[in-house]
């Protein structure tokens, strides 16, 4: 097996920089939009057969040293007892969602292997035929309780934050119950074989630090405990340049951060001691080969050749990306990344004696 990324996380040596992109299972394939014209998105998602598919493509076709896991983080979600339905050009839509303790009622803590079987059955179908790591995931509880109170996506996220200073016991009981959803669920993808797992916090970067600090990171914390010491994990939040010591704080092995922050400025705040995952703008593959190589060769100095780094985008493959420039963007670091062999030094030819004079001492 390529065990390139799983060395990284580990922040062992390794010979090159590996490389993998969130979304790389997307919108932007056509192999992906011939399966997705078949089925609908949640079919893909509840299929091990499709979504061991999805999941592979971008491996075969791009090149990456690591597959991540084709889902939602709303399955989960689905399995508490919401109704979701994914709308075209709209996202994901929650129905009835959760804004009071009757709503609250309706939900439960799902078991995974009988409320989300479908999940761990795809990662065991990846582990028989992958050849690189397979990374499960989950979202973070913030970014799930958002979806779970706003009923889809939002701007100013107003009933979540309404909730936490308005509510905080009903926030507390809310969240305590993904963040124990969502611990068991990691927990079930690693007993199935994932090798890493990713938790991502996409909507955290609407709190200030000190609401991350009250409302966010103790239940991060709770679900990264549950899963510590099992496999790497990333953690990983956008628009959180602000947070990321706090981030540190909740917990993971490496932290992923968005473009949003310079990849060197992220990992001295970061320290050393933990990797880093990212982060190049994905607007940049809209760019030219040659201007993303650029891009690549810049980042990858930022990292320094220390261990511990992965690369990545700073968000998702957008849906219209070029997928000849997402393949140059993984040629570039395998080309840019390589590591030379050290040369071992010279060896000295032995100095030869000094020759003795006639009074038997050595001249010189």
């Amino acid at each position: 097996m390529n065990d390139l990324f799983l060395r990284a996380c580990r922040r062992e040596p390794v010979e090159r920089t590996p490389v993998w992109l969130m979304r790389q299972a997307g919108r932007y394939m056509g192999q992906y939009q011939d399966v997705r014209r078949k089925h609908s998105f949640l079919d893909m998602c509840h299929d091990p057969k499709l979504a061991c598919e999805v999941t592979l493509t971008p491996v075969e076709v791009l090149g990456v040293d690591a597959a991540i896991l084709f889902s939602d983080l709303l399955i989960p979600v689905q399995a508490m007892g919401l109704e979701i339905e994914f709308k075209e050009s709209v996202g994901p839509v929650i129905h009835a969602p959760i804004r009071t303790e009757e709503d609250l009622s309706r939900i439960h803590v799902p078991d995974p292997a009988s409320e989300m079987g479908f999940v761990m059955e795809a990662v065991r179908l990846l582990r028989e035929r992958l050849e690189v790591p397979l990374i499960g995931f989950a979202g973070a509880p913030f970014t799930v309780a958002s979806y779970m109170i706003e009923g889809g996506g939002s701007r100013n996220y107003l009933h979540t934050k309404q909730m936490m200073y308005t509510r905080p016991a009903l926030w507390r009981k809310l969240m305590g119950l993904i963040a124990d959803a969502l611990g068991k669920y990691l927990s079930a993808q690693v007993k199935a074989g994932a090798q890493a797992l990713q938790v991502f916090d996409s909507w955290v970067g609407a709190l200030s630090p000190e609401d991350y600090r009250r409302y966010a990171l103790p239940y991060s914390a709770r679900v990264i405990k549950a899963v510590r010491g099992k496999v790497p994990v990333i953690h990983f939040a956008s628009g959180a340049a602000g947070l990321l010591e706090l981030m540190c704080e909740a917990g993971g092995d490496v932290i992923g951060v968005d473009w949003r922050v310079n990849l060197d400025d992220a990992w001295k705040r970061i320290g050393y001691g933990r990797g880093i995952q990212g982060n190049l703008d994905p607007t940049l593959l809209y760019s030219t080969p040659r201007q993303i190589e650029r891009a690549v060769a810049d980042l990858l100095a930022r990292a320094g050749n220390r261990p511990g780094h992965i690369f990545n985008l700073g968000h998702g493959v957008l849906p219209t990306t070029p997928v000849e420039n997402v393949q140059a963007l993984v040629a570039a670091v395998r080309k840019h990344s390589a590591r030379k062999p050290a040369r071992k030094p010279a060896r000295k030819p032995a100095r030869k004696p000094a020759p003795k004079s006639s009074s038997g001492k050595r001249r010189g």
